[in-house]
C-alpha cells in the first residue's frame, strides 16, 4: 500500500455538504455550457458553411453537367457541320470538273462546227471549181444554153447540200444550247 493509501485508510471519510455539492454540479454545468455555448455556435456555423458549400457543390456539379452536355452537343453540331462541309465541297468540285467537261464538249463542237463549216467552202470552192471548168467544157461542146441548164441542175444539187449541211449545223447547235442548258 502507499502512503497515501494508508493516510486516506486512517483519515474518517469527509462529507461535501449537499448544497456545496449542488453549488459545484451548478458552476461545473454553467462553466461548460459557457465554454461549449462558443463551440456549438461554431459547429452550427460550419454546419450552416457545409450545407451551403454542399448545395453550391450540387449547383456546381449540375453547371458542370450542362456545360459538358452542350460541349457535347456543340461537338456533334461541329462534326455534323464539317460532314456536311465535306460534302458540298465534293459537290462543289464535281459540279466544276462536270462543267469543265461541259465545256470542253461544247469547244470541241464549236471546233467540230468550224471544222465542217471550212471542209463545206473548201467541198463548194471546189464543186465550183469543178462546175466551172465542166460549164466551159460543155459550152464548147454542147453549147452555151446545154451549159447554163447543167450548172442550174448543179447549183440546186449544191443548194440542197448546203441546206442538208445548214440542218445538221442547226442539230449540232441545238445539241450544243442542251448540253449548255444542262450545265
Amino acid at each position: 500500500m502507499s502512503d497515501q493509501d494508508k493516510n486516506n485508510a486512517g483519515a474518517p471519510a469527509l462529507d461535501i455538504p449537499e448544497s456545496v455539492t449542488a453549488a459545484l454540479s451548478g458552476w461545473v454545468q454553467q462553466v461548460a455550457e459557457q465554454t461549449a455555448g462558443p463551440v456549438r455556435e461554431a459547429l452550427a456555423e460550419a454546419e450552416a458553411d457545409a450545407a451551403a458549400l454542399r448545395e453550391s457543390g450540387a449547383a456546381l456539379e449540375a453547371a458542370r453537367d450542362q456545360a459538358l452536355a452542350a460541349s457535347a452537343e456543340h461537338e456533334a453540331e461541329i462534326e455534323r457541320l464539317t460532314a456536311e462541309l465535306r460534302d458540298a465541297r465534293q459537290v462543289a468540285t464535281d459540279a466544276l470538273v462536270s462543267k469543265a467537261k461541259d465545256q470542253l464538249a461544247i469547244d470541241g463542237k464549236d471546233r467540230q462546227l468550224a471544222d465542217l463549216r471550212a471542209q463545206l467552202e473548201r467541198n463548194v470552192a471546189a464543186q465550183a471549181s469543178e462546175s466551172d471548168a465542166r460549164l466551159a467544157a460543155e459550152m464548147e461542146l454542147v453549147g452555151a444554153t446545154t451549159a447554163r441548164d447543167n450548172f442550174a441542175n448543179e447549183v440546186k444539187s449544191l443548194r440542197a447540200q448546203l441546206d442538208k449541211s445548214y440542218a445538221e449545223r442547226s442539230a449540232l447547235r441545238t445539241e450544243l444550247e442542251a448540253l449548255r442548258a444542262k450545265k
